[in-house]
């Protein structure tokens, strides 16, 4: 099926807050970890042993053509919220699911089965089940999940702890509502005209394979690294684009620090497709990206080896980071350099020749 040009990507619980108008509960952390609303999870102290109850909830409207995979998009962009916080296991999963009321008996026998199926796969291979939830008739397509674990302080990193040095390392490209957007718009020509001279038919076919696939690939490997090369404070990148999370992020900072961002990987045609069209804000930041990678402050020493640690072959396919940014002194805000370096990420199966040279120097660090 095929969403609506511009429908809707929702992010986590941090968007939902910001546009209920609520912020995070406390400011630095308290000496036994405490977060509440306005980041990625909440994590509450229990009552018992040390323990903490570390849970996210999100959910969204179609985005990709293929029921099964958007069923893995949505558990993977409910477990990143998880992952975010350095966490590798989940406890439990509840599935949330709304079948459209404007779909006929076969269209849902069809649908519905292959969705619950990819979120349940993918479940499966972030070590979890699915073990109940909810299902309703609604006059959307809408699904998403809960995740819950239970975790001793060791297990995950509270997002506060960037200090100055620091550098910004993300794990997916950005592009994927661009990519989600321009495949629809091969349907619909006033929209296409707009882009077809910066891209072509097979580019976009490309660049919209290469996203479902991003999104659909879980971070939990990311999570693990951040703990082998002590990660000081991490997020997801949905919603808000990768400027609102790295401002979001700046804000919980117990330090006087600032994000600046140089470097801006984005699937390959994606920026030209943007500028174009003059929407969504790629370049600025502002793209919203569903499922997308974690941006990870790492000491300075550490990350081009986790860049380079994350593309092994003993963790699958699939797997990147680029550095692309610093941590410096001051005042809790993140910005994007006026002309930050684009590197064009090429789909799989793409050749340099058929797309944009590869620039694609993942340990490259950024200037001051």
């Amino acid at each position: 099926m095929r969403p609506q040009p511009g429908s809707g990507l929702v992010g986590g619980q941090e968007e939902a807050a910001q546009e209920a108008g609520l912020t995070s509960g406390t400011g630095p952390s308290p000496t036994f970890p405490f977060l509440s609303i306005g980041m990625d999870s909440c994590v509450i102290p229990l009552r018992h042993g040390g323990l903490s109850l570390v849970q996210t909830t999100d959910f969204f409207y179609p985005l990709v053509e293929d029921p099964y995979m958007m069923g893995r998009i949505a558990c993977a962009n409910v477990l990143s919220d998880l992952y975010a916080m350095g966490i590798t296991e989940c406890d439990n999963m509840l599935m949330l699911l709304s079948v459209s009321q404007s779909m006929n008996e076969e269209e849902r026998e069809k649908v519905t089965p292959l969705m619950v199926k990819g979120f349940r796969d993918a479940a499966e291979e972030g070590g979890t089940a699915v073990t109940g939830g909810q299902t309703v008739v609604n006059p959307w397509i809408i699904i998403g999940g809960v995740a819950t674990v239970v975790c001793q302080p060791n297990e995950f990193i509270m997002p506060d702890n960037a200090v100055v040095g620091d550098v910004l390392v993300l794990t997916k490209p950005l592009g994927t509502q661009v990519a989600a957007n321009a495949h629809q718009w091969l349907d619909n020509p006033e929209r296409w005209n707009k882009i077809k001279m910066v891209v072509s038919r097979e580019e976009v076919e490309l660049a919209y394979q290469e996203a479902m696939f991003n999104m659909a690939t879980l971070n939990r490997t990311a999570a693990g690294l951040m703990h082998t090369f002590n990660a000081h404070a991490a997020t997801d990148i949905t919603g808000f684009g990768i400027l609102g999370h790295s401002q979001n992020l700046a804000k919980q900072q117990r330090n006087e620090v600032s994000f600046v961002i140089h470097n801006l990987p984005i699937i390959a045609k994606m920026a030209a497709i943007s500028k174009a069209s003059g929407r969504f804000g790629l370049l600025q930041g502002t793209s919203a990206e569903t499922s997308g990678g974690l941006l990870i402050c790492l000491p300075r020493e550490q990350a081009a080896r986790f860049c380079s640690e994350i593309k092994s072959s003993k963790y699958g396919e699939g797997h990147q980071a680029w550095i692309v940014g610093i941590v410096e002194k001051g005042n809790r805000t993140a910005r994007i350099i006026d002309k930050p370096r684009v590197i064009e990420v090429l789909p799989r199966g793409a050749t340099a020749a058929a797309l944009a040279p590869d620039n694609s120097n993942a340990s490259s660090e950024p200037s001051s």
